[in-house]
Protein backbone atom coordinates (compact mmCIF):
# COMPACT_ATOMS: atom_id res chain seq x y z
CA UNK A 1 0.00 0.00 0.00
CA UNK A 2 1.37 3.26 -1.17
CA UNK A 3 1.61 6.14 1.37
CA UNK A 4 1.97 9.48 -0.78
CA UNK A 5 4.08 12.49 1.68
CA UNK A 6 3.29 15.84 0.60
CA UNK A 7 6.02 18.42 1.80
CA UNK A 8 4.98 22.02 2.21
CA UNK A 9 8.16 24.25 2.23
CA UNK A 10 7.11 28.06 3.24
CA UNK A 11 10.29 29.79 4.04
CA UNK A 12 13.98 30.37 3.30
CA UNK A 13 15.23 28.58 6.06
CA UNK A 14 13.05 25.46 5.36
CA UNK A 15 14.66 25.47 2.47
CA UNK A 16 17.94 26.13 3.46
CA UNK A 17 17.89 24.14 6.17
CA UNK A 18 15.02 21.78 6.28
CA UNK A 19 14.46 19.97 2.55
CA UNK A 20 18.53 19.02 2.72
CA UNK A 21 17.75 17.30 5.63
CA UNK A 22 14.44 15.82 4.80
CA UNK A 23 16.12 14.69 1.44
CA UNK A 24 18.90 12.53 3.48
CA UNK A 25 16.15 11.23 5.74
CA UNK A 26 13.94 10.33 2.77
CA UNK A 27 16.61 8.99 0.50
CA UNK A 28 18.04 6.95 3.94
CA UNK A 29 14.76 5.47 4.08
CA UNK A 30 13.99 4.89 0.29
CA UNK A 31 10.94 7.21 0.11
CA UNK A 32 9.31 9.38 -2.12
CA UNK A 33 7.61 12.74 -1.38
CA UNK A 34 6.29 15.91 -3.23
CA UNK A 35 8.07 19.04 -2.25
CA UNK A 36 5.03 22.08 -2.47
CA UNK A 37 7.14 25.08 -2.53
CA UNK A 38 6.40 28.84 -1.59
CA UNK A 39 8.11 30.54 -5.05
CA UNK A 40 7.63 34.31 -3.89
CA UNK A 41 7.33 36.33 -0.72
CA UNK A 42 7.58 34.70 2.47
CA UNK A 43 6.41 37.96 4.75
CA UNK A 44 7.89 37.94 8.24
CA UNK A 45 5.31 36.46 11.07
CA UNK A 46 2.89 36.02 7.66
CA UNK A 47 2.01 39.71 8.05
CA UNK A 48 1.67 40.91 4.31
CA UNK A 49 2.63 44.45 5.73
CA UNK A 50 5.77 43.84 7.10
CA UNK A 51 8.79 43.02 4.42
CA UNK A 52 9.78 39.56 3.24
CA UNK A 53 12.19 37.95 1.32
CA UNK A 54 11.79 36.09 -1.92
CA UNK A 55 12.23 32.41 -1.15
CA UNK A 56 11.88 31.37 -5.51
CA UNK A 57 14.74 34.05 -6.25
CA UNK A 58 17.07 33.02 -2.88
CA UNK A 59 16.61 29.24 -2.43
CA UNK A 60 16.63 28.33 -6.13
CA UNK A 61 19.25 25.98 -6.11
CA UNK A 62 18.27 23.84 -3.14
CA UNK A 63 15.16 23.84 -4.84
CA UNK A 64 16.56 22.15 -7.86
CA UNK A 65 18.76 20.19 -5.40
CA UNK A 66 15.52 18.41 -4.41
CA UNK A 67 14.28 17.61 -7.74
CA UNK A 68 17.75 16.20 -8.71
CA UNK A 69 17.28 14.08 -6.29
CA UNK A 70 14.70 11.91 -7.78
CA UNK A 71 11.58 13.84 -5.55
CA UNK A 72 8.54 15.57 -7.09
CA UNK A 73 8.25 19.47 -7.40
CA UNK A 74 4.81 21.45 -7.10
CA UNK A 75 3.21 24.79 -6.21
CA UNK A 76 2.58 25.66 -2.34
CA UNK A 77 1.56 29.60 -3.51
CA UNK A 78 3.45 32.78 -4.71
CA UNK A 79 3.02 34.27 -1.50
CA UNK A 80 2.06 31.96 0.81
CA UNK A 81 1.00 34.65 3.57
CA UNK A 82 -0.88 36.76 1.18
CA UNK A 83 -2.91 33.07 -0.48
CA UNK A 84 -3.52 31.87 3.44
CA UNK A 85 -5.14 35.49 4.15
CA UNK A 86 -6.76 36.20 1.24
CA UNK A 87 -7.81 33.27 -1.19
CA UNK A 88 -11.11 31.82 0.31
CA UNK A 89 -12.96 35.23 -0.58
CA UNK A 90 -10.28 36.45 -3.82
CA UNK A 91 -11.67 37.20 -6.95
CA UNK A 92 -11.11 36.00 -10.42
CA UNK A 93 -8.36 38.33 -10.96
CA UNK A 94 -6.22 38.23 -7.74
CA UNK A 95 -6.51 34.32 -8.10
CA UNK A 96 -5.47 34.08 -11.57
CA UNK A 97 -2.64 36.84 -10.88
CA UNK A 98 -1.58 34.93 -7.60
CA UNK A 99 -1.48 31.35 -9.41
CA UNK A 100 -0.12 32.96 -12.95
CA UNK A 101 2.62 34.46 -10.81
CA UNK A 102 3.60 31.10 -9.16
CA UNK A 103 3.50 29.32 -12.18
CA UNK A 104 5.55 31.65 -14.25
CA UNK A 105 8.43 31.60 -11.37
CA UNK A 106 8.09 26.90 -11.19
CA UNK A 107 8.78 27.93 -15.09
CA UNK A 108 11.87 29.98 -14.03
CA UNK A 109 13.11 28.08 -11.22
CA UNK A 110 12.69 24.12 -12.91
CA UNK A 111 12.80 24.94 -16.40
CA UNK A 112 9.29 23.52 -17.02
CA UNK A 113 5.76 23.65 -15.93
CA UNK A 114 4.39 22.94 -12.48
CA UNK A 115 2.28 19.71 -12.70
CA UNK A 116 0.52 19.67 -9.53
CA UNK A 117 -0.69 22.44 -7.00
CA UNK A 118 -1.12 22.16 -3.51
CA UNK A 119 -2.52 24.96 -1.47
CA UNK A 120 -0.96 26.92 1.22
CA UNK A 121 -3.22 25.99 4.56
CA UNK A 122 -5.19 24.14 2.03
CA UNK A 123 -7.34 27.41 1.07
CA UNK A 124 -8.91 27.76 -2.34
CA UNK A 125 -11.99 29.35 -4.03
CA UNK A 126 -14.22 28.74 -7.03
CA UNK A 127 -11.87 30.44 -9.25
CA UNK A 128 -8.39 28.49 -7.81
CA UNK A 129 -10.72 25.20 -8.66
CA UNK A 130 -10.90 25.90 -12.23
CA UNK A 131 -7.15 27.20 -12.86
CA UNK A 132 -6.10 23.79 -11.64
CA UNK A 133 -7.53 22.45 -14.96
CA UNK A 134 -6.95 25.73 -16.78
CA UNK A 135 -3.24 26.02 -16.26
CA UNK A 136 -2.54 22.57 -16.96
CA UNK A 137 -1.81 20.83 -13.78
CA UNK A 138 -2.31 16.71 -14.03
CA UNK A 139 -3.56 16.29 -10.39
CA UNK A 140 -3.85 18.90 -7.53
CA UNK A 141 -3.48 18.15 -3.11
CA UNK A 142 -5.40 21.34 -2.03
CA UNK A 143 -8.47 20.03 -0.05
CA UNK A 144 -8.90 17.65 3.10
CA UNK A 145 -10.60 14.36 2.83
CA UNK A 146 -10.60 11.06 2.97
CA UNK A 147 -10.25 9.39 -0.75
CA UNK A 148 -9.00 10.51 -4.50
CA UNK A 149 -11.77 12.45 -6.14
CA UNK A 150 -12.86 14.56 -9.03
CA UNK A 151 -13.62 18.09 -7.74
CA UNK A 152 -17.36 19.94 -7.97
CA UNK A 153 -17.60 23.21 -7.46
CA UNK A 154 -21.36 24.82 -7.48
CA UNK A 155 -22.14 22.11 -9.52
CA UNK A 156 -19.20 22.35 -12.00
CA UNK A 157 -16.97 19.52 -12.36
CA UNK A 158 -13.48 20.16 -12.34
CA UNK A 159 -11.24 18.18 -15.07
CA UNK A 160 -8.55 18.17 -12.03
CA UNK A 161 -8.51 15.10 -9.99
CA UNK A 162 -7.35 15.97 -5.66
CA UNK A 163 -5.67 13.98 -3.36
CA UNK A 164 -6.85 15.18 -0.70
CA UNK A 165 -4.69 15.16 2.72
CA UNK A 166 -6.04 12.50 4.55
CA UNK A 167 -4.05 12.26 8.04
CA UNK A 168 -3.82 14.83 10.77
CA UNK A 169 -0.50 17.16 10.68
CA UNK A 170 1.48 17.71 13.63
CA UNK A 171 0.42 21.07 14.86
CA UNK A 172 -3.51 20.33 15.10
CA UNK A 173 -2.76 17.59 17.50
CA UNK A 174 0.46 18.64 19.86
CA UNK A 175 -1.55 19.63 22.54
CA UNK A 176 -4.52 18.42 22.25
CA UNK A 177 -5.85 15.50 24.35
CA UNK A 178 -2.66 14.50 25.95
CA UNK A 179 -0.67 14.11 22.52
CA UNK A 180 2.79 15.37 23.20
CA UNK A 181 5.85 15.63 20.35
CA UNK A 182 6.85 12.65 22.46
CA UNK A 183 4.05 10.16 21.75
CA UNK A 184 2.48 12.11 18.74
CA UNK A 185 4.05 9.22 16.51
CA UNK A 186 2.94 6.69 18.00
CA UNK A 187 -1.04 8.82 17.85
CA UNK A 188 -0.69 9.27 13.61
CA UNK A 189 0.45 5.58 13.41
CA UNK A 190 -2.74 4.67 15.29
CA UNK A 191 -4.93 6.59 12.39
CA UNK A 192 -3.06 5.15 9.39
CA UNK A 193 -3.12 1.24 11.10
CA UNK A 194 -6.24 0.50 8.36
CA UNK A 195 -5.22 1.74 5.18
CA UNK A 196 -8.34 3.26 2.99
CA UNK A 197 -8.70 1.90 -0.13
CA UNK A 198 -7.06 4.98 -1.77
CA UNK A 199 -4.13 4.90 0.26
CA UNK A 200 -3.07 8.18 2.54
CA UNK A 201 -1.46 11.07 2.16
CA UNK A 202 0.51 12.86 4.98
CA UNK A 203 1.39 16.42 5.02
CA UNK A 204 4.44 17.42 6.75
CA UNK A 205 6.70 20.92 6.75
CA UNK A 206 10.29 21.81 5.74
CA UNK A 207 10.09 23.82 8.98
CA UNK A 208 8.87 21.01 11.21
CA UNK A 209 9.58 17.61 10.74
CA UNK A 210 12.59 18.52 8.37
CA UNK A 211 13.99 20.23 11.62
CA UNK A 212 13.08 20.46 15.43
CA UNK A 213 10.99 17.64 14.91
CA UNK A 214 12.80 15.17 12.51
CA UNK A 215 13.15 12.45 14.96
CA UNK A 216 8.99 12.52 14.83
CA UNK A 217 9.46 12.07 11.16
CA UNK A 218 12.09 9.30 11.34
CA UNK A 219 9.75 7.17 13.68
CA UNK A 220 7.08 7.83 11.18
CA UNK A 221 9.00 6.03 8.69
CA UNK A 222 9.84 3.11 10.40
CA UNK A 223 6.27 2.80 11.50
CA UNK A 224 5.04 3.30 8.47
CA UNK A 225 7.16 0.82 6.77
CA UNK A 226 6.25 -1.47 9.21
CA UNK A 227 2.59 -1.62 8.84
CA UNK A 228 3.36 -2.06 5.15
CA UNK A 229 3.11 0.98 3.57
CA UNK A 230 5.55 2.22 0.72
CA UNK A 231 6.11 6.26 1.19
CA UNK A 232 6.17 8.03 -2.36
CA UNK A 233 5.36 10.95 -3.97
CA UNK A 234 2.01 11.79 -5.07
CA UNK A 235 2.81 11.17 -8.76
CA UNK A 236 2.84 7.57 -7.49
CA UNK A 237 -0.49 7.78 -6.04
CA UNK A 238 -1.77 9.58 -9.55
CA UNK A 239 -0.30 6.96 -11.44
CA UNK A 240 -2.85 4.57 -10.01
CA UNK A 241 -5.57 6.63 -10.67
CA UNK A 242 -8.35 5.65 -13.40
CA UNK A 243 -9.63 9.28 -13.43
CA UNK A 244 -13.23 8.09 -15.16
CA UNK A 245 -13.79 5.95 -12.12
CA UNK A 246 -12.67 8.63 -9.71
CA UNK A 247 -16.29 9.83 -7.20
CA UNK A 248 -17.13 13.18 -7.63
CA UNK A 249 -17.63 14.89 -4.22
CA UNK A 250 -18.56 18.73 -4.12
CA UNK A 251 -15.83 20.97 -2.33
CA UNK A 252 -16.43 22.83 0.98
CA UNK A 253 -15.12 24.99 3.43
CA UNK A 254 -15.33 23.02 6.32
CA UNK A 255 -13.43 23.27 9.90
CA UNK A 256 -11.00 20.52 11.14
CA UNK A 257 -10.19 19.82 14.97
CA UNK A 258 -6.92 21.66 15.93
CA UNK A 259 -7.23 24.06 12.91
CA UNK A 260 -8.43 27.94 13.88
CA UNK A 261 -9.86 28.63 10.23
CA UNK A 262 -11.77 26.44 7.68
CA UNK A 263 -9.76 24.63 5.16
CA UNK A 264 -10.92 23.57 1.59
CA UNK A 265 -12.75 19.70 1.78
CA UNK A 266 -14.09 16.74 0.38
CA UNK A 267 -17.98 16.78 0.76
CA UNK A 268 -20.59 15.01 0.00
CA UNK A 269 -20.67 12.52 -3.58
CA UNK A 270 -22.06 14.61 -5.99
CA UNK A 271 -25.64 13.61 -7.29
CA UNK A 272 -25.09 10.08 -4.99
CA UNK A 273 -28.56 8.86 -3.85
Amino acid sequence: MKLGLKVDVVTPRGAREGVPRLVELLARHRAGATFFFTLGRDHLFGQTWLPGSDVGRRCADEMRAARSAGFEAGIHAFDGARWRRAARSAGAVWTWREMQSACERFQEIFGEPALTHGAADWQMNRHAYRLTQRLGFRYCSDTRGVCPFVPVCNAEVIACPQLPTTLPVLDELIGCNGVTTDNVADHVLRLSAMPPPGGHVYTLRAEVEGMKLAPVFHKLLVGWRAQGYVPVALRDLADDINVARLPRHCVIDGNMPGRARTVARQGKEFLSY
